[in-house]
């Protein structure tokens, strides 16, 4: 974490309490050490930046390669250590987005990762995508799952002054089984699967979505 990501943090983490209510949960699960990958559910813009806020490591995001091609957000991005998701791109795209991942877990860092793809508008848990749970079954990194609880209330400006409540609900680290080699469509959905399944578990029943109880 750099000194500018340290002050960015120290001012704005109390000062986003006064705009917003909200609170984390199972802190205690978070490794202080070693490369991490975090997998949360995806609702609302505010969703990074209060994993931010809630997480005591600087997290390296992947973000949409669309937000790459704003002249405001493109240094604000990349002084976040983020890097960009070709969701359209060529297998080369994709390729070099998995080795800008596999450095930053080299280097004992935290990626964060929404593995749905994108934000669910009605703020239920949508089917995952492959690359955060084959990765970490390839490189035998843990996941951190995490649900995060309430954004979907951030509706208008009315948000403001009703404050809705959020949740930070932090799992336990888990590892996938380690695999080589390439893995088939039902390998890989039974990977996915079971990490969206930990997701799952740290929301109501009403946000699980596709993955409520054995809805996979």
């Amino acid at each position: 974490m750099t000194l500018s990501q340290k002050v960015f943090l120290a001012i704005f983490t109390p000062f986003s309490k006064i705009f917003l209510s909200w609170e984390v949960k199972g802190r205690e699960n978070i490794p202080l050490t070693s490369p991490l990958i975090i997998v949360a559910n995806h609702v609302h813009l505010l969703d990074p930046f209060l994993l931010a806020f809630s997480f005591p490591r600087w997290i390296n995001f992947m973000a949409k390669e669309e937000l790459f091609r704003s002249p405001f957000l493109r240094p604000i991005i990349h002084w976040a250590q983020a890097f960009p998701v070709h969701r359209q791109g060529t297998t080369k795209d994709k390729q070099k987005t998995l080795e800008q991942a596999k450095e930053v877990l080299d280097k004992g860092l935290v990626l964060g990762m929404f593995p749905e793809g994108k934000r669910s508008r009605e703020g239920k848990l949508t089917r995952g995508k492959s690359g955060a749970a084959v990765m970490a079954s390839r490189m035998g990194v843990p996941l951190l799952p995490i649900g995060i609880v309430g954004t979907d209330k951030f509706k208008g400006i009315s948000w403001l002054w009703r404050r809705p409540r959020i949740i930070i609900n932090i799992g336990q680290p888990f590892r996938l089984p380690l695999v080589d080699g390439k893995l088939n469509k039902s390998q890989m959905k039974l990977l996915t699967g079971s990490m969206m399944g930990k997701i799952a578990a740290l929301l109501p029943p009403e946000y699980q979505g596709v993955y409520k109880k054995n809805g996979d």
